[in-house]
């Protein structure tokens, strides 16, 4: 019954290898979360020592802040989409989706750099104050995630290339679906207690 029901699932949950390799990086995820706790801990401890450089309500931009949210949001979905596509077969459908999320991705990040050097032109950088500093690691972390993510990613579209549509790489595949959700999750938590709260505080 066991070895039917492997035979049957989705194709990255088939084999023991597989099952394994996904409850590892569940666990890895719960690593990140205590990672990124620390550091949402350390912000709040923080926030509002601005000293003598601005506040974030003055720096903060709604409009820019908000397409941001819109990429990461986005690519979210579009990522759902590429392992839907991974779970019909579709290898064109897959990588198709998985460019998109990239593509969003990479948005994401250009509109990050423009913002930490609009911060740095008016006076905020990470060595400006205690609250500056906690806001550059957190968000700069987030975004390290990001782009880490990317290339991990654009690694996996070569190897799928190679190799096609396999156990190993669905559950390659499934696995930085996993990361890329958990990164939204993140940036869902930076834009209500970083930049919602900064703009009206």
């Amino acid at each position: 019954m066991a070895a039917e029901e492997l035979k049957t699932g989705p194709l990255e949950y088939r084999t023991q290898e597989g099952q394994m390799g996904i409850m590892g990086f569940w666990i890895f995820l719960g690593a990140e979360v205590v990672l990124f706790a620390t550091l949402f801990a350390t912000y709040a401890v923080l926030f509002g020592r601005t000293a003598d450089a601005p506040l974030p309500s003055e720096l903060f931009e709604p409009g820019i802040v908000l397409v941001m949210t819109f990429l990461l949001l986005t690519s979210s979905f579009t990522c759902g989409l590429a392992i839907h596509e991974m779970r019909r077969g579709s290898v064109k459908g897959l990588i198709l989706w998985m460019v998109i999320t990239l593509a969003l991705g990479l948005g994401f990040l250009g509109f990050e750099i423009y913002e930490f050097v609009h911060y740095a032109h008016e006076g905020a950088t990470i060595q400006s104050s205690a609250f500056w500093s906690a806001f550059f690691i957190l968000a700069g972390t987030h975004g390290l995630h990001v782009t880490l993510g990317i290339g991990w990613a654009i690694l996996l579209l070569i190897q799928i290339k190679q190799r096609g549509l396999t156990n190993v790489t669905s559950r390659k595949f499934f696995i930085i679906s996993l990361y890329w959700h958990f990164l939204d999750v993140i940036w869902i938590f930076i834009f209500t207690s970083v930049y919602l709260i900064g703009m009206v505080i």
